[in-house]
Order: C-alpha cells, then sequence, then structure tokens
C-alpha cells in the first residue's frame, strides 16, 4: 500500500472532520490546511474555530478511522488539517 501524497491526506484529514463535526456547511476543498482548527489559536480566523469538545471528536474520529490513539504528547498535531495529516502519515508509516 503506498502512502498518500500530503494533499490527499489533508483532503481525507478535512472529510474526517467534517463528517464527524456534522459541519455540513463546509467543503472540504475549501478548507485552508494550514489555519488553526480551534478558535482560541486562531486570531485572523482563517480556521473551522472548534472548541474543546470538538477536539474529543476529532481524537474519537481518528481513533475509529486510523485505529490510533493520541498520546499526551501527540495532542500539539491537533493544531491544524496539515499537522493531522503528518501525525498520521508519520504514524500509519511506521505501521507499513
Amino acid at each position: 500500500m503506498s502512502m498518500m501524497s500530503m494533499e490527499q491526506r489533508c483532503l481525507e484529514v478535512a472529510e474526517m472532520i467534517i463528517d464527524a463535526l456534522g459541519l455540513d456547511d463546509v467543503n472540504a476543498k475549501e478548507v485552508n490546511y494550514d489555519a488553526p482548527l480551534f478558535a482560541s489559536q486562531d486570531e485572523l480566523g482563517e480556521g473551522l474555530e472548534l472548541d474543546s469538545v470538538d477536539a474529543l471528536e476529532i481524537v474519537v474520529a481518528i481513533k475509529s478511522k486510523y485505529d490510533l490513539k493520541l498520546a499526551d504528547g501527540d495532542k500539539k498535531a491537533l493544531h491544524s488539517v496539515k499537522t493531522i495529516a503528518e501525525f498520521l502519515n508519520s504514524k500509519l508509516d511506521e505501521v507499513m
């Protein structure tokens, strides 16, 4: 199984977040992959402006979709779609 390109993985992550959080009005292809996901870190309002409950939903979605648990040290991976994609690529690469 070949590793996904970063663009493909980012789109997959954006779709996973939209699905997990029921963000029906958000198009995964229009999400800024580099923008902070959480309102508390997003001074420019470029991201999805999520909150801590949404963070838990994302962690559950990652566990469900990829069978990966985030350790305390992995929480920084939840900063943006791109950082989640990078985390997944590194963890899934270890498994292969």
